[in-house]
């Protein structure tokens, strides 16, 4: 170890596995940042579900071991490297993506995935931008070509990604309907930009969808849980109509006859798929929107770095999302 280096706290994963395996060191040596690259105090860091996938080994993308998971960190510049023009000590920003890990007291990011947080948005909220809301820009916008008066269903609204949804959504003049699973969530989803939400545990929710849309039906749906929904998704659509698959976690068996006769279609989402090019134009639409201030990111559960196993068991076995889970420093 070089002489001097600060040592932080900082999550290790050393195998792929359950919760358990994610394990809380205090004398992690922290990152210098090198040329291009940007070190920040983390603040929050936003709790993923992609980041349960990679811990248990089963997602496409697999980290050499051993690894700090977490991408969207927010926090305070503590030093940048060599020909960093855009950052320096001081600064409030955010992150989509860093190089050292995210569930850590500091991250190293390179500097194009690092933005400024504006002064009315705190660092849970900051935190809690990065891969929802590009992700929902993503499948919304650039992906799904959504136009002001088409029709959106967000399946799944009340989590991270979903109320990101609904409030590009209505910000974009779409009729933006939502489903949440629980009171609380249903309520989250209409302060945050739905017209209309329905209940997607009461057995007959797409009957009510289906009479409240009417004949035309809905003009594209971004889908969180697609190895349950899908079906049921392909006869909602409108003629064009397209599904986004945002969120999946198996398999499920549609009849392909669903989408010919309305010329329908099922297209996959990956956020990490973007061009350099395509981050900074979805940046600078929502960095506008933070401006304007239709971007509110809604917090939802917070745990303490001691407590992270507990947080990746919740966000993939919790009873229903209400706004963005936040790893607090």
């Amino acid at each position: 170890m070089a002489t001097g280096q600060k040592l932080m706290r900082a999550v290790r994963v050393f195998e792929f596995g359950g919760p358990e395996v994610l394990k809380l060191q205090s004398d992690v040596a922290a990152p210098i940042p090198k040329d291009f690259q940007v070190l920040i105090k983390v603040h929050a860091c936003g709790v993923n579900p992609v980041e349960t996938y990679i811990r248990s080994g089963t997602y496409s993308r697999k980290p050499l071991l051993p690894y700090t998971p977490g991408s969207d960190v927010a926090g305070v510049v503590e030093a940048v490297g060599g020909n960093v023009s855009a950052f320096k000590k001081g600064d409030r920003v955010f992150t989509t993506s860093t190089i050292s890990g995210g569930y850590a007291e500091y991250a190293l990011a390179t500097d194009h995935t690092v933005y400024k947080l504006p002064e009315k948005l705190d660092f849970r909220q900051g935190a809690a931008i990065g891969i929802p809301y590009f992700t929902a820009y993503r499948a919304l916008i650039h992906s799904a070509r959504a136009k002001a008066g088409e029709t959106v269903l967000v399946h799944g609204a009340s989590g991270g990604v979903g109320i990101a949804a609904c409030q590009i959504a209505r910000a974009y003049g779409l009729k933006v309907l939502g489903t949440a699973g629980t009171e609380e969530g249903q309520k989250i989803v209409l302060q945050n930009g739905a017209h209309e939400v329905f209940n997607h545990r009461e057995v007959n929710y797409i009957d009510k969808i289906k009479k409240f849309v009417g004949e035309k039906g809905i003009d594209v749906i971004i889908e969180m849980l697609a190895n349950v929904n899908l079906s049921k998704d392909l006869n909602l659509l409108s003629y064009g109509g397209r599904v986004m698959v945002v969120g999946n976690r198996g398999t499920i068996e549609i009849n392909p006859r669903d989408t010919m006769a309305k010329e329908s279609s099922i297209i996959g989402v990956a956020l990490y798929s973007s061009t350099k090019e395509e981050f900074q134009q979805f940046a600078a639409a929502l960095q506008a929107g933070m401006e304007v201030g239709w971007l509110k990111p809604v917090i939802g559960p917070q745990y303490p770095l001691e407590k992270v196993a507990q947080a990746h068991q919740s966000i993939i076995q919790g009873s229903g999302a209400t706004g963005k889970m936040i790893l607090v420093l």
